[in-house]
C-alpha cells in the first residue's frame, strides 16, 4: 500500500470493502446536522410515499465518508504531520443511498500542487453503491497533507 506521498498524478485507488449504511447511521447524522426530513427517518411513511419505498441517506452523510475512506486506501506517512481537508470544488449526487445499502469509494489523484504548509492533494472520487454499481455521489475533493519540518 503506498502513502500519499509516493501517488502519481492518475493512480487510482479504491476501497476494499463495502460500508453498509444503516438507520443508525442516518439518523445520527440527521441528529448532529439538524436535518429530520421524514425520507430519512420515517420508514413507515417511506414505504407508502417515497419513490424508494424505504428510507435514504442524506447526500452529506456520503460525502462524509469519504475522508475516512480515503485514509483506509493508503499507508500511513511519518512525513506527514497531519491532512485537513481543504474543499470540494465539485459535488454530485447521483443516485439516493438507501438504507442498509453499502457503498465504497474510488479515488484518482487529478493534481497535486505546493502550498507553504504542504502538498495539496486533488482527488476526483465517486461513491458506488453495492446495489447497482452506479455511483450516488462523485466529486473533486482538495486535501493538504501537512508536511513535518526535515
Amino acid at each position: 500500500m503506498k502513502t500519499l506521498l509516493d501517488l502519481s498524478v492518475g493512480d487510482v485507488l479504491e476501497q476494499a470493502d463495502f460500508l453498509t449504511v444503516t438507520q443508525d447511521m442516518i439518523n445520527q447524522f440527521a441528529d448532529a446536522t439538524g436535518d429530520h426530513q421524514w425520507i430519512h427517518l420515517d420508514t413507515t411513511r417511506c414505504e407508502k410515499e417515497s419513490p424508494f419505498k424505504t428510507t435514504i441517506a442524506h447526500g452529506f452523510l456520503s460525502a462524509s465518508l469519504m475522508p475516512k475512506a480515503f485514509g483506509e486506501v493508503l499507508a500511513p506517512s511519518d512525513n506527514i504531520a497531519s491532512m485537513i481537508n481543504y474543499g470540494i470544488d465539485k459535488l454530485r449526487f447521483l443516485e439516493p443511498v438507501k438504507c442498509n445499502d453499502a457503498l465504497k469509494y474510488q479515488f484518482k489523484l487529478v493534481d497535486v500542487s505546493d502550498k507553504p504548509q504542504g502538498k495539496l492533494f486533488k482527488v476526483e472520487a465517486s461513491c458506488i453503491l453495492k446495489s447497482s454499481g452506479n455511483p450516488a455521489l462523485v466529486g473533486s475533493f482538495l486535501m493538504l497533507a501537512v508536511i513535518k519540518p526535515q
